[in-house]
């Protein structure tokens, strides 16, 4: 099953991955980087003295300026004193910072949010409200995290009444936003009304607080709502083990132990610890019970538990291996992305409901089909098993910010009008790079349709780190291919990397049985090129390309994975061999470069030294249709050092006679040239050349050649910053992947998901 899986790889993330991970390159998950040209005299001038006086003065004579003229605005502060750090106690404010700068990633990758962590290195709550009230008005808001109760509340409250900004403890209010919205949508199902509801919560710290709370003010009444503690029920007159916050929520009742409570009651949220909840009690609960086991990583009662016990039931749980998942990243980025874009004073309840309602909205809506095919296995239409969205939805970024937006205007916290909201929802929906989207979508859909890989340098460490990652990530089966001269070396390899005999599957080429079978296939494709059977034998004996490709042509795996060990054209040429090109497709490759503002598709930056006009048409045909299944509108540009006939020479005919061919085919995608790429990618540029078929910037570049087109992919890679994943083959009828020698493993893993998903996608069946 999927859930043992995945649990399994959560178990296999050993301390040591996740040190090097933070260890590895520049320490740390986050750095600062300048927004305007640092590059001359002049650009230092504007951007410090004396240009910065400007803005400077026009600030103190109106603060909300600030938002004009400086990062203000889409700024938020991650803010901890480290007393109640994830499930591990209070670690001290130094020890939350890998944390906190955790969470400012989330902000950048999921809402488009800047954000700084701030560790505040005191537990009593006065130094720590006065440290960040007079840091306040550096940020468009504050996201408190990982305090401990009771003291985040009273922080958390006095903070409000300080600042006039938003200020958001997560731990409370993001849990309470993402439950609601299931509770919506379950109680929908259910045929039953909020205000009927008889909820108990076990877990009365901040997050069980804070779904109390909020639930109560969509409409739960108080003497249905039953809150538990370690103690048992929180009752009116109990002598031992209150405060402030629990006797708000105490009600009169006889019941006193979590199993008196859920006697009849609709709806349990568990906020607390595993195993708090038996069958039996499950069984007790009213018809259609609605359980929400969200203790991590093991919740109170597992899913199967409970449906075991009442099989109508409705269940969510906080863990990603289980369907209905209450996940936090789907409230606070996208609420602090609705607030800060109308300069919001504060997050009222209003603005939360607004959340929850909007999120419970859209998982009632027709899911994309890139989501369904991520989520296989799963049911990804509204019922029982899909009351919340899941976390890569594309259409949060400009679903939810909307309605908070709404909602902070209506309830007079805004500072900032939005006027036109199909605008606001069009920015919204730019703000994110749907490539980091789509390759998430990728790895999610693999795991759940696991693929069989063959890595032909089974060696090599990369490799082999490669393998161990693919197979505990669930993604699939890895096989490491080696030759006995290359066996001991894989061994010392295994040894120094701390993986034991038995963990991957190992083929000895030269030893295999199998070798016959291959052979015969290799001298079908062959005998008619000089090849002997005896030339056959050899090959697959001898060469590991050789023999992972005929397993991938024979059905014995999904996928092979090459070339961290040798040249690339030498791969190609040994997989050309046994593996065919799809008919009138033609075989080419690109590379996708992610920059921090957009992505750029780059191809042909594999296969065709100088291709002619017809294979430049063919390939821009082709990259339309592989950039439209990440995400992207094409607008193709067919580059070229000069612009639109500038400079008449062999090369410019050859793409203008490109673009005359797929003038003809009548294409559905924009594309023009011949252009250099600053015209492509610059929109002022652009614009000088009013005729031209692109009214926005290129996002797909077919160059002239394989020389200009790697040149300009390693440039960028090396000198411009960008992440770059490629080349990656297109054509094959077989998915195969050749990566760069001395590829990463990171690069490796990202290649070899890019096939997996390929052949799932081309109807292939797991291998046996």
């Amino acid at each position: 099953m999927a859930d043992n899986k995945n649990k399994a790889h959560l178990n296999k993330l050993t301390d040591q991955d996740a040190l090097d991970f933070h260890s590895h390159g520049t320490p740390g998950k986050i750095a600062i980087a300048p927004s305007k040209p640092l590059t001359t005299q002049r650009d230092l001038s504007l951007a410090y003295s004396p240009g910065v006086a400007a803005p400077c003065k026009v600030i103190s004579e109106n603060p909300d300026a600030a938002y004009d003229y400086t990062a203000k605005g889409n700024f938020v502060a991650v803010i901890s004193n480290g007393t109640a750090v994830l499930g591990l106690g209070n670690l001290g404010a130094l020890a939350s910072k890998p944390v906190m700068e955790g969470k400012s990633v989330l902000f950048k990758r999921f809402a488009d949010i800047d954000s700084v962590d701030v560790e505040v290195a005191t537990e009593d709550p006065d130094e720590f409200i006065n440290a960040v009230k007079y840091l306040a008005p550096s940020w468009g808001g504050i996201n408190l995290e990982d305090i401990k109760a009771p003291e985040c509340f009273e922080i958390e409250q006095r903070l409000k009444e300080l600042v006039d900004i938003p200020v958001f403890h997560d731990d409370q209010h993001g849990t309470a936003v993402i439950t609601a919205a299931g509770l919506i949508n379950a109680a929908k199902i259910a045929g039953k009304k909020i205000s009927d509801l008889k909820i108990v919560i076990n877990g009365a710290g901040s997050a069980g607080i804070a779904c109390l709370e909020l639930i109560k003010t969509m409409g739960a009444r108080d003497e249905n709502c039953f809150l538990c503690d370690k103690t048992g029920v929180i009752y009116k007159g109990r002598p031992t083990g209150m405060s402030p916050v629990k006797e708000k929520h105490a009600v009169a009742t006889d019941k006193r132990t979590l199993t008196d409570a859920l006697d009849g009651a609709d709806v349990f949220l568990g906020l607390s610890v595993k195993d708090a909840v038996s069958p039996e009690m499950v069984k007790n609960m009213a018809d259609t019970p609605i359980i929400f086991a969200m203790a991590n990583p093991d919740p109170e009662i597992t899913p199967e538990k409970a449906r075991a016990a009442r099989s109508d039931a409705i269940i969510a749980t906080g863990r990603s291996d289980y369907q209905n998942q209450v996940n936090n990243v789907m409230g606070f980025p996208y609420i602090f992305r609705g607030a800060l874009d109308v300069r919001a004073t504060a997050i009222n309840e209003e603005m939360k409901i607004a959340a929850a309602n909007a999120l419970a909205e859209l998982a009632r809506e027709p899911v994309p089909a890139e989501v369904s095919a991520a989520y296989a296995g799963r049911k990804m239409s509204f019922g029982p098993d899909y009351i919340i969205p899941v976390p890569f939805d594309p259409r949060l970024i400009y679903t939810i910010p909307v309605a908070v937006a709404k909602a902070a205007i209506e309830t007079g916290v805004a500072r900032k009008e939005i006027t036109d909201w199909e605008a606001y929802k069009n920015e919204l929906a730019g703000r994110l790079n749907p490539t980091t989207n789509t390759l998430n979508l990728i790895f999610g859909k693999i795991r759940h349709n696991p693929s069989k890989v063959v890595f032909a340098e089974g060696e090599h460490k990369n490799v082999i780190n490669a393998a161990k990652t693919w197979q505990d990530s669930s993604y699939g089966e890895a096989v490491l291919v080696t030759r006995s001269d290359k066996h001991d070396l894989l061994t010392k390899n295994l040894d120094e990397l701390g993986i034991e005999q038995g963990e991957l599957k190992i083929i000895n080429i030269t030893e295999d049985k199998i070798i016959d079978k291959y052979a015969d296939l290799l001298y079908q494709k062959l005998q008619r090129q000089g090849y002997t059977p005896r030339d056959c034998q050899r090959m697959v004996r001898d060469e590991r390309n050789i023999f992972s490709a005929c397993a991938v042509e024979a059905g014995d795996a999904d996928v092979m994975v090459t070339g961290v060990t040798r040249s690339y054209k030498s791969c190609l040429d040994d997989v050309t061999k046994i593996i065919e090109t799809k008919q009138d497709k033609p075989l080419f490759g690109y590379s996708i470069v992610i920059s921090k503002d957009r992505t750029v598709f780059i191809a042909d930056t594999a296969v065709n030294e100088l291709a002619t006009s017809e294979e430049i048409a063919d390939t821009a045909v082709r990259m339309a249709e592989e950039v439209r299944n990440y995400g992207h509108t094409p607008r193709v540009a067919l580059v070229s050092f000069s612009n639109f006939g500038s400079q008449l020479r062999r090369e410019s005919t050859r793409i203008q006679q490109a673009k005359e061919l797929l003038d003809e085919r009548k294409v559905d995608f924009a594309y023009d040239g011949e252009m250099s790429p600053d015209v492509a990618l610059n929109q002022e540029l652009l614009d000088l050349y009013p005729f031209n078929n692109l009214k926005e910037p290129a996002n797909i570049l077919i160059m002239p050649g394989l020389h200009s087109s790697i040149i300009a992919t390693k440039l960028m890679q090396e000198l411009g910053g960008s992440a770059v994943i490629g080349p990656i083959l297109s054509g094959f009828k077989k998915p195969v992947e050749i990566c760069s020698m001395g590829a990463s493993v990171g690069d490796i893993i990202n290649l070899t998901a890019i096939a997996a998903a390929r052949s799932k996608k081309d109807g292939k069946k797991q291998a046996k």
